[in-house]
């Protein structure tokens, strides 16, 4: 996901920014809707001198980055975002953990602001220059910590985009700035990617002792999976097929009463049913094998294993993968 957040004082053009960037594929979002929805519950006018003073309120209560955090919580992962009304640290700290994010401080000239301010004709806005200065001032002035902190905000952009010609040459200058922009992803690696596959794999898993699951791969391309349970056309363990896992057996005690088959079996059966070719194959398992599974791994010609949790009862098998040069490694995910 990426986000690109708007920082920049009042009548600055953070909302044409905005706009501007909804044309190029962003969703705009402003941290100014929860104060105004949190205002339109308490019945108070959406004027600025209210909004400000509620901000400060809410991030006082809930925090100094509550704001963004409420903001981030309704966002799509899938989309990108533009996030207007960026006006403490805290909210870009909490933004930069959402996603690959940027900060554009949009400027303008103060005389530029004021007119656009009197154009906007908001309710609550200064008439005058000196009102519309003296009002800044005070926005400036808070020793409250979790007051707005504009002008620590601004420092900690990315890019100053300036605002001071024609409407044409600020949308330039904005495009200009978003192809400069690095775009970071935070992608999972290839290990990673599989194992995550591999536990959504297991959630099929129908066995009432744990849900484990296996997912074969060959050349970044998955070619079977399995997860664990009754084989097939036998009552599924959770509904009462295998007496000794709805008996709750001790760990390790009559395993050879258990009807379940474990995930890497049903992943290598699969392959086999279908005539798929795994040699050479890497294996990605929920829990390290065990020493059955370990030798079908080995004889099925399997070179590599990739588990997240530790089998309690797999050091003859680990001894025996290790022997047949079967490379096994740790990957533990949340």
């Amino acid at each position: 996901m990426i986000i690109i957040g708007l920082t920049g004082r009042n009548a600055g053009g953070k909302t044409t920014a905005g706009q501007t960037l909804v044309t190029k594929g962003f969703y705009y979002v402003s941290l100014s809707d929860v104060i105004r929805n949190e205002a339109k519950k308490r019945g108070l006018s959406d004027v600025r001198e209210n909004l400000i003073a509620l901000g400060n309120e809410l991030r006082e209560r809930h925090g100094t980055g509550a704001l963004a955090e409420l903001t981030v919580a309704e966002m799509d992962p899938d989309k990108n975002y533009v996030v207007d009304s960026v006006r403490h640290p805290a909210e870009v700290a909490a933004l930069k953990k959402a996603g690959s994010f940027s900060l554009f401080h949009i400027f303008a000239p103060l005389e530029a602001r004021f007119e656009r301010s009197l154009a906007r004709a908001r309710d609550g806005d200064a008439k005058t220059l000196q009102d519309f200065i003296a009002q800044e001032q005070r926005e400036f002035a808070s020793s409250n910590a979790a007051a707005q902190q504009l002008l620590q905000t601004e420092s900690l952009a990315t890019r100053t985009i300036e605002n001071s010609g024609t409407l044409e040459e600020f949308k330039a200058r904005l495009d200009v700035v978003l192809r400069e922009t690095q775009i970071a992803f935070s992608r999972p690696s290839w290990d990673e990617y599989f194992m995550n596959i591999a536990k959504q794999v297991a959630a099929r898993g129908n066995c009432m002792k744990r849900q484990v699951a296996a997912v074969i791969v060959a050349e970044k391309r998955i070619i079977s999976t399995g997860y664990n349970g009754t084989p097939r056309g036998v009552k599924n363990c959770n509904e009462g097929g295998c007496p000794r896992c709805n008996g709750f057996s001790e760990s390790g005690k009559n395993l050879d009463e258990c009807l379940c088959s474990h995930g890497e079996e049903n992943a290598i059966v699969q392959a086999s049913y279908h005539g798929i070719a795994i040699k050479d194959a890497t294996l990605y398992t929920t829990y390290s094998p065990c020493l059955m599974c370990s030798k079908m791994i080995i004889n099925a010609g399997i070179r590599r294993v990739v588990y997240n949790d530790a089998y309690p009862l797999n050091d003859t098998a680990t001894r025996m993968l290790a022997e047949a040069k079967v490379d096994l490694v740790k990957l533990k995910l949340d």
